[in-house]
């Protein structure tokens, strides 16, 4: 999807997004929200994927592609196995999620898993994901969750963000996954004690 093929509510929402991050407020969805929210957060998505960010999907990502995601992703907070919070501009519209994956295997009953944390890129370097990643830390807390786990692409800034955040650098996984336009990057695993 490129800037000519959004849809007016689209290029109207993309345009709204907050250049302030003191107007920005984090929230926990539940179930029903998450559901209605799909296709704001498909949106969040495809950018994210659309400006290169290795998160799973590759590009082009088709816009039924990140909405399914997104259902299953509501579909997963309405059976308690995550958690998903978003990050919302003074005008109420996403412009960044995490999640916090809860189920775990019966032997990692204190274990969590971070996952999608993307930031539509007009709202960047605002402290949007620092504000994301304090919230689902204390998600993990609420959860009972003490032991976090993540991965991000080797050499990003998402590194940086996490190294800043408390997090432990693991190790790295060369040529892990693909980037979305299919060049291989290696992943840089971390955890957290929270």
């Amino acid at each position: 999807m490129t800037d000519a093929t959004l849809s007016p509510s689209t290029s109207t929402a993309q345009a709204a997004i907050a250049a302030d991050a003191s107007s920005i407020t984090i929230r926990r969805l539940g179930a029903n929200e998450a559901a209605a929210c799909a296709e704001a957060l498909a949106e969040v998505l495809i950018d994210c994927v659309q400006g290169g960010a290795s998160v799973s999907f590759m590009w082009p990502l088709p816009h039924d592609k990140a909405l399914a995601f997104w259902c299953g992703v509501a579909d997963g907070v309405a059976r308690n196995e995550r958690v998903l919070l978003v990050a919302e501009d003074a005008e109420g519209i996403i412009v960044g999620t995490v999640q916090l994956i809860t189920a775990m295997p019966d032997n990692q009953p204190h274990r969590a898993d971070v996952a999608k944390m993307l930031v539509h890129r007009k709202a960047r370097r605002q402290g949007v994901a620092q504000r994301l990643m304090a919230a689902v830390d204390d998600a993990a807390r609420d959860a009972g969750k003490t032991v976090l786990v993540l991965d991000t692409v080797t050499g990003g800034d998402a590194e940086r963000l996490y190294e800043r955040a408390g997090w432990q650098r693991v190790g790295v996984v060369p040529d892990y996954a693909l980037m979305p336009d299919g060049a291989f990057c290696g992943t840089t695993f971390f955890c957290k004690r929270v």
